[in-house]
């Protein structure tokens, strides 16, 4: 079988054999080509040693030369060209603490995680395929290379990479390995939050977000995400509702594009609930508040995986809002606008994904509010109406010109203005706005 590869890691390979070693493009670029999907990046295993690479190519980088790792540069890209190794003894289940190079290519691929991604491949020789790869890409399986508790023994991120090539190619997990899951899974307090984030980032994006379920059943979320095992235990009894917390928020993950911050609202959206829950006589479930306690949980988590500052004020603003807490008038969506600013259309997205997560009563209720919100929101669009400080008709020069002290209190004065256009936009008129600002410092 053959793969079509760029010309520079043919290039690559080529000029490796001519010397006399062996070359393949290795793991997930061969994986993906046999998919159909375009690698992101191409790796190629190699016989020869570091600096035998590096005497064959001109332009070199020295990314991971401890671990036999060289960056060949070439028309603007780079690309990873590895010695053949053996890994030594894990001490810290992520990373070995030596490797000895090997002449091996069979060696080599041993040492790789799954048997998808321990998949070589040349054009002189085609794939290499030495641990039934392509049956369990054909069957759709995600398998460990060799022993599974060997495997996630050497690197415990291995436990939730397993979840999210699964939901990345829509694939089941093995049984052993699915089993070695279960009993390992702790092993991931091990790994950095920055990696473990990382993993939930693919995971969440992928094009089956919803197999974050297989996370939880398989007891990860218990060790990265203890409050999402809370949600799933959190009932829901009410005519708005038919799941309970974690089920919804997994149908609401599916109801939203692959967007980064916004499957992040939607996975934490609700997970204040498991807080804030009380119950009537007859067994109605109430959780008022949860949208202020889900965005401080939120904060919290997000902190904890050491998410980007941008990234956690996002998805903590979309949280805190998620309920549209707005009246359904051009006013209400004029307020909605200014306290959301350029995610007021993210806050549609995240708001039709959490009514399409609840009952058929709760649609019927609420996608016909949204498409009037939307509807308003596009006027408020056309008309140019003023919705935040910058847009107002007058400024801080304005009100100093006519006499008023810089400071707090014309702040707070063309705060008041805002709030009064956001009510009536048709008094966003720099004469009347200076006369209001004036008048009320009269008054005091």
């Amino acid at each position: 079988m053959t793969i079509n590869i760029p010309s520079h890691v043919e290039m690559i390979i080529d000029r490796l054999g001519s010397a006399g070693f062996e070359a393949y493009a290795v793991g997930g670029c061969v994986r993906d080509s046999l998919l159909g999907r375009k690698p992101e990046d191409w790796d190629i295993t190699t016989s020869a040693r570091p600096h035998q690479v590096k005497a064959l190519f001109g332009r070199t980088v020295d990314t991971g030369i401890r671990h036999g790792t060289v960056t060949v540069l070439m028309g603007g890209c780079g690309y990873e060209v590895t010695t053949y190794r053996v890994d030594g003894e894990y001490e810290d289940g992520r990373h070995p603490k030596d490797v000895a190079f090997t002449a091996s290519l069979e060696e080599d691929l041993k040492r790789r995680d799954f048997t998808i991604n321990a998949m070589a491949y040349s054009p002189g020789d085609g794939i290499i395929d030495k641990f039934h790869g392509m049956e369990d890409l054909k069957a759709g399986i995600i398998r460990c290379v060799g022993n599974a508790g060997e495997r996630f023994t050497e690197d415990a991120l291995r436990i939730l990479r397993a979840v999210r090539f699964s939901a990345q190619l829509g694939f089941s997990i093995e049984d052993e390995t699915q089993e070695a899951i279960r009993r390992m899974a702790g092993r991931l307090q091990l790994i950095s939050r920055e990696r473990i984030q990382a993993e939930l980032d693919k995971l969440l994006c992928s094009s089956h977000p919803e197999y974050f379920r297989k996370a939880y059943e398989l007891g990860i979320t218990k060790v990265v995400l203890p409050e999402f095992d809370a949600a799933m235990k959190t009932p829901q009894r009410n005519r708005y509702h038919q799941l309970s917390v974690g089920e919804h928020t997994l149908k609401t993950l599916g109801q939203i594009r692959a967007d980064r911050v916004l499957r992040w609202t939607m996975l934490l959206h609700d997970l204040g609930k498991t807080e804030t829950m009380s119950e009537d006589p007859d067994g109605t479930i109430h959780f008022y508040g949860h949208a202020k306690k889900s965005a401080e949980m939120a904060r919290r988590i997000m902190k904890g995986l050491k998410f980007d500052n941008a990234a956690l004020d996002a998805v903590t603003l979309l949280v805190t809002y998620h309920d549209f807490p707005f009246e359904i008038s051009p006013k209400g969506v004029r307020k909605a606008m200014n306290r959301t600013g350029e995610l007021f259309p993210a806050l549609l997205e995240v708001c039709t994904a959490d009514s399409m997560g609840k009952s058929s009563y709760a649609q019927e209720t609420y996608l016909p509010k949204l498409e009037l919100v939307k509807k308003y929101y596009e006027e408020i669009k056309a008309a140019g109406d003023c919705v935040a400080l910058k847009d107002l008709a007058i400024r801080g020069a304005d009100l100093i010109a006519a006499g008023m002290k810089p400071g707090k209190e014309m702040g707070r004065c063309l705060e008041e203005c805002l709030e009064l256009v956001l009510e009536a936009p048709e008094k966003n008129e720099r004469e009347y706005l200076l006369e209001f600002c004036l008048k009320k410092q009269d008054e005091k």
